[in-house]
Formats: C-alpha cells, sequence, structure tokens
C-alpha cells in the first residue's frame, strides 16, 4: 500500500511539472513567437519562388511546411526545454508577473510581420542616458539574443539547402554541411552582435529604467540563465537547425 501511495504521489508531482512547462512555454511567449516564425517562413518561401526552378522550390515548400509544422515546432521545444531546465518554476514566476507580461509583449511585438517589414533596412538608431545604455549592456550579456538571430536565419536558410540534398543526393557530405553551418551560424552572430545594445534599446523602449534593471536583474540570475540557456536549447530542437528532413521525420 505505501508503495502504491509513493507511486500515485511520484505520478502526481511528474503531471504537475509537466503541466508547469506548458504553462511556461505559454507564459513566455513561445506560442505567438513560433507564429512570428511561421511568417517569416511563408514570406522566405515567396522569396525563393521566383529564383528558383519549380521542381526545387516546391521540395522547399513540402520540406519546410513539415520541417515547421506547428506541432513538430511545438512538440521538439518543449522536449527540449523539459530536459535542458530543471525546475520551471522561477522562470515561470517571472514571466507571470506584470513585468514579464511587458517584457514578452515587447519581444512578440518585435518580431510580428509587419514589424520585421518596417524596419527590414534597419533599426533606427535610439537615444539613450549613460545608466539605460549600461542596463541594455548588461542584458545583452546576459541573454543569448545573436546565438537565438543566428539560429533563426540558419532555419530559414537550411530549408533551400535541405531541398537541394534531397534532389540531388551527396550534394553536400555530412562533414561538409556541418563546417558550412557553423561558419554561418558565427557570421550571423557577428552579424546580430554589431548592433545588439541598439536592437535590444528598440525592443525594451517602453520598459522604464527601472522596470529594465529589474529584467536585468532576473536574466542575470542564476535562475534566469537557467531558463535562457535552456530557452536556446529548445529554440534550436524546435527548429531543427543542423537535422535533415528525415532526422525530423524520426
Amino acid at each position: 500500500m505505501r508503495a502504491l501511495i509513493a507511486c500515485v504521489l511520484l505520478a502526481f508531482s511528474f503531471n504537475t511539472l509537466a503541466d508547469t512547462y506548458d504553462e511556461l512555454y505559454e507564459t513566455a511567449g513561445w506560442t505567438e513567437q513560433r507564429a512570428n516564425f511561421s511568417d517569416a517562413l511563408t514570406a522566405a518561401q515567396q522569396r525563393y519562388k521566383n529564383t528558383l526552378p519549380p521542381a526545387v522550390y516546391q521540395a522547399l515548400v513540402t520540406n519546410s511546411n513539415r520541417r515547421f509544422a506547428v506541432n513538430a515546432i511545438d512538440q521538439r521545444a518543449k522536449q527540449a526545454l523539459r530536459e535542458s531546465l530543471a525546475n520551471p518554476q522561477p522562470a515561470l514566476e517571472f514571466f507571470q508577473s506584470p513585468l514579464g507580461h511587458k517584457v514578452v509583449a515587447a519581444e512578440t511585438l518585435a518580431g510580428r510581420r509587419d514589424q520585421l517589414a518596417r524596419y527590414e533596412n534597419g533599426i533606427p538608431r535610439m537615444e539613450a542616458g549613460s545608466n539605460r545604455q549600461l542596463l541594455i549592456r548588461h542584458l545583452a550579456q546576459a541573454l543569448p539574443a545573436a546565438e537565438a538571430g543566428a539560429e533563426v536565419s540558419l532555419a530559414l536558410a537550411g530549408v533551400a539547402a535541405d531541398s537541394l540534398s534531397q534532389m540531388i543526393p551527396g550534394l553536400l557530405g555530412g562533414g561538409q554541411a556541418q563546417g558550412l553551418l557553423d561558419s554561418q551560424r558565427e557570421r550571423l552572430q557577428q552579424q546580430v552582435e554589431s548592433d545588439l545594445d541598439n536592437t535590444l534599446l528598440y525592443i525594451y523602449r517602453d520598459l522604464s529604467d527601472a522596470e529594465l534593471e529589474e529584467f536585468v536583474q532576473f536574466a542575470q540570475s542564476e535562475a534566469g540563465q537557467r531558463y535562457y540557456s535552456a530557452a536556446l536549447q529548445a529554440l534550436r530542437a524546435g527548429l531543427a537547425v543542423g537535422l535533415s528532413g528525415n532526422e525530423t521525420r524520426a
């Protein structure tokens, strides 16, 4: 009987924890950002339409729609989040707070299709006092923003390469493909980092200095660092960067 009670309680605790991960996924804006990515994917598909042969373009659309299906992204990302973040509660509590809601709203707005189109040639230069600039610099060091930006770009670009490899087997050997991926990742991160402070000043422009300081404190904290490290792993898993079409279907 004691063993049965222990098993029931253990199962209950696991189910509660799973619910916490799902709640964190929703509260931290993952669903909205996935929708933003889907819009970006559609725009990328349209750009390729006029530059690729019809058969290659159709393979690209088929592969990308399969790889980035809503359920597929959510399943891979949530699984990685569970595996990478031992305790989701501290992050959930932050994102459930008024400041957390404000942070998520700012981030999801910045990723919307209309906003990306509006500033496709660059974000305007943001004016800020020395204290705010220092806070933004600390935030830039605490958040994996450059890494995340590179992963999104690689995911969009990688679909075309995957489609070509599917039509022309052996076009890129495993080692060659990984080498190109790594070099592209490094180059993209450097591009994001070159204007990261101004980008963050723009994204979080509606946060007061006091709110920005509180956000920095969370991002720099042990709980914040654990969440953002896990979030980067979840992003990579969700977007299946570096995996072939066959591997994402496995």
